[in-house]
């Protein structure tokens, strides 16, 4: 038997006789294949709409602090109980971010400041702050931020679109221009600014160009500002990366990188591998849908060097990304695979203690009510008094998180049951009107999260939003994988193909065969077969030309997957 080593993914061009395939779906590349890749598991409780931009921070202690973001109002995570916590100026609501944008937040010193074009610039200071308030020094309205040195740069200006502007030096509260070193620049070309990628030095993107700026300590300019190419400009605002000091973005031309170091050129990783494919062409539609171009958002892994650029599909549902194409850029290879959610982001989750744990496991009981027992404690009307593995008659104390109004109820308390409804915190005194929420926390008995994947450090990952509004990372179950091989056979010979040799770890793998007489027919995909118990997945069919579609199913602990072995010979033959 011939290995055929499973190709590289590349939908642009024909998948016959070659190395190449139109379909590695949900996994990621490796140097001996390709390997596993994870789906969204949550660990917060649910924002109350659906989220437009989540960012975490450093606090001086190194502890994460993390915050979101819905259409009108901005949230602070409690890292104890991992409910969120509205840190809207004023309780909120803020002006509306627009359809087609997000919310951007950039980490500045003790300062995280969030901004989008409809509001002024919002501030939460770290060390003191309980919540945002508008950043002062009247900087513009903006709908992109990011720190080039120390500088804060504004950008997608709400009333002067072709204009960048920056904080003084060092003081993201200094705007005014002419006084230490704070200052703007309008672009006469190149179309409106679509955001700046942020670091030691900045490049600027526009419609049609994209520019280097430049610290020059000393010059007048402050910045030297250099265009770095004309008609080559950004495809999606939210699609930057910034990754080991590379920049990599989509164009119209399609997917480009800037290689490290001041005022390099972009050049292409996309072409006649996935860029017809994502965008299409003069006649055909790409992939991607370009009436939701804020869900196509760029999130580099700190794991691994690798990409990643999630996206709505002209099939997925409105208002969530459903795809996502992975890139890495040291093997120089691409992936695609299908998760669904509302925004992607790297992050750290705060450290766990197995008190922690209660509010994300399963088997939450939810209180509808909180009152005064008439002996001056606090009684909470629960859903019931069993839920999942979570039974209130086995246990000595409950944990009580997001209640509001009775906030003295959240905590760990001893209880006693009332009735099926209602149950005692028998040392909480009664002190504020119960206004909404709150939950009991479920049983770590049915956590599905094994205990040694929970962090105690703040270790950055890549993480999503789910469409239920929640936040968690890519540490989930291993999603169903789907690899195919190219096209293999002649017009003049025949081929009897009698089984597939997966060369993978995976158990419980299975191979579909994709068969046609001819290249001008679209293959046909024969009933899969499971490997037995000798390692093959038995086939019996007569053709010209054909492929192999092998599916490790979700779930599945596996590592990699290589190639395949064909048992095959000319028809007709023994």
């Amino acid at each position: 038997m011939t290995l055929i080593p499973f190709g590289e993914f590349r939908p642009d061009v024909v998948p016959f006789e070659g190395t190449n395939s139109e379909r590695i779906l949900n996994v990621v590349p490796r140097g001996d294949g390709y390997g596993p890749w994870s789906d969204l598991l949550v660990w917060t409780t649910a924002l109350p709409a659906a989220c437009r931009g989540v960012f975490f921070a450093r606090n001086t202690d190194g502890s994460v602090a993390l915050f979101a973001a819905t259409a009108t109002n901005l949230y602070k995570l409690n890292n104890t109980d991992f409910t969120w916590t509205n840190v809207s100026l004023g309780g909120g609501p803020y002006a509306s971010v627009s359809s087609n944008a997000q919310w951007q937040f950039a980490q500045f010193g003790n300062l995280v400041i969030a901004t989008q074009a409809n509001v002024v610039m919002q501030v939460f200071d770290l060390t003191s702050s309980s919540a945002f308030a508008n950043l002062a020094g009247s900087p513009p309205q903006s709908a992109y931020i990011t720190v080039v040195g120390y500088f804060l740069v504004a950008s997608g200006l709400l009333s002067l679109p072709y204009r960048i502007q920056w904080s003084a030096l060092g003081d993201p509260t200094g705007w005014t221009a002419g006084v230490n070193q704070s200052d703007f620049q309008d672009f006469p070309d190149g179309g409106i600014v679509r955001g700046v990628a942020g670091g030691e030095y900045g490049v600027i993107f526009q419609d049609e160009s994209y520019r280097s700026m430049v610290y020059a300590p000393g010059s007048p300019l402050v910045f030297q500002i250099t265009r770095l190419a004309e008609d080559m400009g950004l495809f999606a605002p939210y699609a930057i990366i910034r990754a080991a000091e590379q920049i990599f973005f989509p164009a119209p031309k399609g997917f480009q990188y800037i290689p490290a170091g001041e005022g390099n050129i972009a050049q292409q990783i996309g072409k006649e591998r996935v860029d017809r494919f994502f965008f299409g062409d003069a006649k055909t539609p790409g992939d991607v849908d370009t009436s939701s171009l804020q869900l196509m958002i760029g999130v580099a892994d700190p794991l691994a060097p690798r990409v990643f650029w999630y996206y709505k599909s002209l099939a997925g549902q409105a208002g969530l990304f459903d795809s996502w194409l992975c890139y890495d850029y040291e093997l120089k290879r691409w992936t695609e695979g299908e998760t669904t959610g509302e925004y992607a982001a790297t992050f750290a989750k705060p450290g766990l203690t197995l008190e922690n744990l209660d509010p994300i496991a399963p088997g939450i009981i939810t209180i509808s009510g909180a009152a005064n027992n008439g002996s001056g404690k606090v009684r909470l009307t629960i859903s019931g008094l069993t839920s999942g593995l979570t039974n209130l008659n086995n246990e000595n104390s409950v944990t009580v998180y997001g209640v509001t109004g009775t906030t003295e109820a959240n905590g760990t308390w001893p209880f006693t049951i009332v009735n099926s409804t209602h149950i005692d915190l028998t040392t909480v005194n009664f002190v504020n009107a119960y206004v909404s929420g709150g939950a009991i926390g479920g049983a770590m008995d049915g956590m599905i999260i094994p205990f040694d994947s929970i962090s105690t450090v703040s270790q950055r990952a890549i993480g999503a939003v789910s469409s239920g509004h929640a936040l968690g990372f890519l540490n989930g179950d291993n999603l169903e994988a789907q690899i195919e091989t190219a096209d293999h056979g002649t017009e003049q010979n025949r081929i009897f193909v009698s089984g597939i040799r997966v060369i993978t770890d995976a158990p419980g793998h299975a191979v579909s065969l994709g068969v046609r007489d001819t290249l001008q027919q679209e293959p046909t995909f024969l009933t899969e077969s499971a490997v037995n118990t000798i390692g093959i997945c038995p086939q019996r069919r007569d053709t010209r030309y054909a492929r192999a579609r092998v599916r490790i199913p979700a779930g599945a602990s596996w590592t990699y997957a290589l190639g395949v072995e064909p048992i095959v010979r000319q028809s007709g033959s023994r």
